[in-house]
């Protein structure tokens, strides 16, 4: 899933629409390795959408975004572009595998299932943005509840109280004690103090629709409705301080987020800046005989293209226009080649690129470069049980080594390989963490050897293990 950064997202704007595809280039380098190719087609996609929002409105109704195929073997880095892309931009994003889906009247999911899901992805995206621009708010109100229940306020005197009643002298002194407790609770003195809350009932009824269409077609929202239905009931639970207040707060924050605004917002998001990630496009490719197992591959194809080419589709937050999602399909395209799609879909995608297999050069650069490299990321698990895991160049080298040999001898699998490698280069060290009496352990090139040499040298056996 796309994440974008709450509370920021005019300061994310502005630095976006001031960043050149260089930068934007510059930005997916520190997580992907080469791919020049790859990465320059994107930034030219993303800058070009941020040309189109600043056109006059009836020139930017016609400029439709240009969608990309990306061509290359597993492994070298293909969803990771588009996921940072993505994650940069500050869109809403979905990865879907193009193979799952199937003809209408077969079993699999409808090719409309895939803005839906990028629907709800936008709508957890704007609340997240929301829950960060009240949280402040509701942390307040949330607490002047909590101080209410610790300390109720006086009642006041009924106006039917007959003679005469003496004006209250303890304003002061209550208004003082709030404030002791209030600063009380902030120190968290006060956490393990019982508390008495209203708590909703959140249990339904439990039953079961079957349909070979989604809830979303059926034109309910059963969520909306279940309530309504069975109501909405508390009942009084005493819990302690710390929990109350958290709870407080998830529903101070509900009542100041106004679901419709965040719905239309999510909807217009993914309108104007939705990317789509098709994988697996390749599995979908090539005509059929008119027997066999694959005979709706043409047919997904032709299911897929109105989506691709725009069209609006029905979901539970209303109709949703898909001519402005940018569509990333990629493929390893071993068999079949992109000439294989209908002719409809690939006018679709006018932008092709290919992403090369990687090389020695490259594993030790995605070992060690990235912004959260394999080497960053096991030396910070291991120093959470105290060890120091240090690498030598030489060591580095070796993995680098043996990954693109095992590519080269057994399926190529691209940077994947460096994860089967370095989980069997640390196996022991991993295993024996906890126990190990020093707490700096060097990785040199002949532990590397000694620990992958007997598997590689077995060919039969690394097709299995490696």
């Amino acid at each position: 899933m796309a994440i974008y950064l709450p509370g920021v997202g005019q300061e994310t704007e502005a630095m976006l629409d001031e960043m050149t595809p260089k930068e934007i280039v510059a930005e997916l380098d520190k997580y992907v390795v080469g791919q020049n190719e790859a990465k320059r087609a994107v930034a030219i996609a993303l800058r070009n959408r941020m040309r189109r929002q600043k056109l006059p409105a009836d020139l930017a109704e016609e400029i439709m975004p240009k969608n990309i195929i990306m061509i290359g073997p597993t492994g070298v880095g293909k969803t990771e572009i588009a996921r940072r892309l993505a994650r940069l931009a500050g869109s809403p994003f979905l990865k879907v595998e193009a193979s799952k889906f199937t003809e209408v009247g077969y079993v699999g999911r409808d090719v409309e299932s895939m803005i839906r899901d990028l629907v709800e992805i936008a709508i957890d995206m704007i609340r997240e943005e929301r829950l960060e621009e009240v949280a402040e708010k509701a942390e307040e109100h949330a607490e002047e509840k909590l101080l209410d229940l610790l300390l109720p306020q006086p009642a006041p005197p009924s106006p039917l109280q007959a003679g005469y009643v003496l004006p209250a002298d303890n304003g002061d002194s209550s208004a003082r004690t709030r404030e002791k407790l209030r600063q009380q609770l902030r120190e968290g003195a006060l956490d393990d103090r019982l508390v008495e809350i209203d708590v909703r009932e959140r249990n339904m009824p439990a039953f079961e629709i079957i349909s070979n269409q989604g809830v979303e077609e059926m034109d309910i929202n059963i969520k909306d409705m279940l309530p309504n239905i069975f109501g909405s009931r508390t009942k009084k639970r005493k819990v302690k301080v710390s929990e109350a207040f958290e709870y407080l707060i998830q529903e101070e924050e509900s009542k100041l987020i106004d679901m419709d605004q965040v719905t239309r917002t999510a909807v217009e998001r993914v309108e104007q800046s939705g990317i789509i990630f098709l994988d697996e496009i390749d599995k979908i490719a090539g005509r059929e005989s008119g027997h066999g197992p694959d005979v709706s591959r043409e047919g997904v194809q032709r299911d897929i293209l109105p989506i691709v080419e725009g069209t609006t589709v029905n979901t539970r937050y209303g109709m949703v226009r898909t001519d402005y999602i940018l569509f990333i399909a990629a493929g390893a395209f071993h068999v079949s080649k992109p000439s294989d799609l209908i002719p409809e879909l690939q006018g679709r995608f006018p932008i092709r690129v290919e992403l090369k297999s990687l090389t020695m050069a490259d594993f030790i650069a995605i070992l060690t470069e990235p912004k959260s490299s394999l080497v960053k990321q096991y030396t910070a698990l291991l120093e959470t049980e105290g060890l120091k895991l240090e690498f030598s160049r030489e060591a580095l080298d070796e993995i680098a080594g043996f990954a693109f040999k095992v590519n080269e001898a057994t399926e190529n699998i691209g940077a994947r390989r460096l994860h089967t490698i370095m989980e069997r280069v640390l196996d022991e060290i991993s295993f024996n963490a906890p126990d190990i009496t020093d707490k700096t352990v060097s990785v040199d090139a002949e532990y590397v050897r000694k620990m992958l040499a007997d598997i590689v040298k077995d060919q039969d056996l690394s097709r299995y293990i490696l």
